[in-house]
């Protein structure tokens, strides 16, 4: 049992902002509330002092690669799950762009099989919309679904063919799966590094045109609407598609969005010097997309954060920007760079929280999420004014591709329980 004491407990799930004790007890939250604690001073119990510190739902993230199978070269699940508990994050979701591809049941469950042994977060996988992910046929969902996937993602290429994709909808729906869209009309992005734009044309570089990613949203929401779908586009990053998306939803439909705090914090202008560490897919945008991301996150017309955890090796990343690859390592600097956007008053403290807890529970039907009793024990632990440079050396990470790197970041985790077990503590 641990007794979590005089922190500031803040669960948007149950509306709750208020200095509590939160107790751990078998796998589930025990007791929340001021002096929850004080009726178990008799029993054995560790106990962990958050006074001027956030006790909050273990964060979740609906989109991470963690690279194995094939590539555990970059990231395993091991140091996955670890980075990510080191990131406040209790549950995380690998995308099926593995090698081979998680098409299969087999794949899934020996994902889920290895998971099972590691130390860190909870693993929840997508399987594959199409076998290989090139986007011609469909998985077995069923099987994929019996094996434990949530949802099902090409996330990496997108589903080009419009009818392959009303047939992947409609497929999924009988399962009740999640259908992530990664949305890129590759027509309009071949061999572009960067977003289309003045900096693009400073750099002598391709563009990457937002109309890429717009024109895929207007398509899918169309066919989410004819199916009935759940429906969700992986890490919007455009004006373009946040208009698409808010009209959508006052329509009713049931569909739904993450953004990235790359996409968040950063604009094309991070690419400057040819900065391979911001090459991303898609890629930072313009003030104004930033902006616009941003504004849909305040009024819920974004759902979620999520990191898109995309860790690469120096080979990979230390080279011209056309040759690197795309992808920013994202679990371990997550909070202690988003909290930027509370401090200079562009996201509430509630809503930061709700956007990395109770939001992504419910647009993945995942358990946890919240802090009521009986919920599962997995809660991150913040101290909102701690100061800390992320540094490699301590980087649970096998990968270091981060723009946050060596930078000096306010607001930290210190503390990540998982199914009541501590699996991270600051400093140890």
């Amino acid at each position: 049992m641990w007794i979590l004491h005089g922190g500031r407990v803040i669960d948007p799930a149950s509306g709750r902002d208020e200095v509590a004790d939160v107790v751990l007890e078998d796998g589930r939250v025990r007791a929340v509330g001021p002096r929850a604690g004080a009726a178990f001073e008799g029993e054995r119990v560790e106990r962990l002092d958050c006074a001027g510190r956030w006790v909050v739902p273990g964060l979740i993230d609906l989109h991470v690669h963690l690279r194995e199978p094939g590539q555990e070269y970059k990231e395993d699940i091991a140091s996955g799950l670890a980075a990510a508990a080191a990131g406040g994050f209790t549950t995380v979701c690998a995308m099926p762009n593995t090698k081979p591809v998680n098409d299969r049941r087999v794949i899934t469950e020996a994902m889920l099989a290895r998971a099972k042994g590691a130390r860190g977060a909870r693993l929840k996988v997508f399987g594959a919309v199409t076998v290989e992910s090139r986007g011609e046929q469909l998985t077995e969902m069923a099987d994929l679904a019996e094996a434990g996937a949530l949802g099902v993602s090409d996330d990496g290429v997108c589903v080009m063919n419009a009818a392959v994709m009303r047939r992947a909808l409609e497929y999924a729906r009988t399962f009740d799966l999640l259908v992530s869209q990664h949305c890129e009309d590759h027509h309009m992005t071949a061999r572009a590094p960067m977003n289309e734009g003045p900096i693009a044309t400073r750099l002598g570089v391709n563009g990457w045109p937002s109309a890429a990613e717009d024109v895929i949203v207007a398509r899918d929401l169309i066919l989410a609407e004819l199916t009935g779908a759940r429906y969700h586009v992986a890490h919007l990053s455009t004006r373009g598609a946040v208009r698409l998306l808010r009209e959508a939803k006052s329509r009713g439909l049931a569909v739904s969005a993450e953004v990235t705090p790359h996409h968040l914090l950063l604009t094309d202008e991070a690419v400057l010097g040819y900065r391979t560490f911001c090459k991303v897919n898609p890629p930072l945008r313009s003030e104004e997309d930033r902006e616009a991301v941003l504004e849909a996150l305040r009024d819920g017309t974004i759902d979620c954060i999520a990191t898109d955890h995309a860790p690469h090796s120096s080979l990979e990343k230390d080279c011209e920007l056309d040759e690197a690859a795309f992808g920013i390592n994202g679990l371990e600097p997550a909070l202690g760079s988003l909290m930027a956007l509370v401090r200079d008053g562009h996201l509430s403290e509630r809503r930061l929280i709700e956007t990395l807890t109770s939001a992504p529970a419910r647009v993945g039907k995942l358990e946890g999420g919240a802090l009521r009793e009986g919920a599962p024990a997995d809660v991150a632990v913040i101290d909102p004014a701690l100061r800390w440079t992320l540094r490699a050396s301590d980087m649970r990470s096998k990968s270091h591709n981060t723009p946050f790197l060596d930078r000096e970041l306010e607001g930290a985790v210190t503390h990540t329980f998982v199914g009541g077990g501590l699996m991270y503590a600051r400093g140890s």
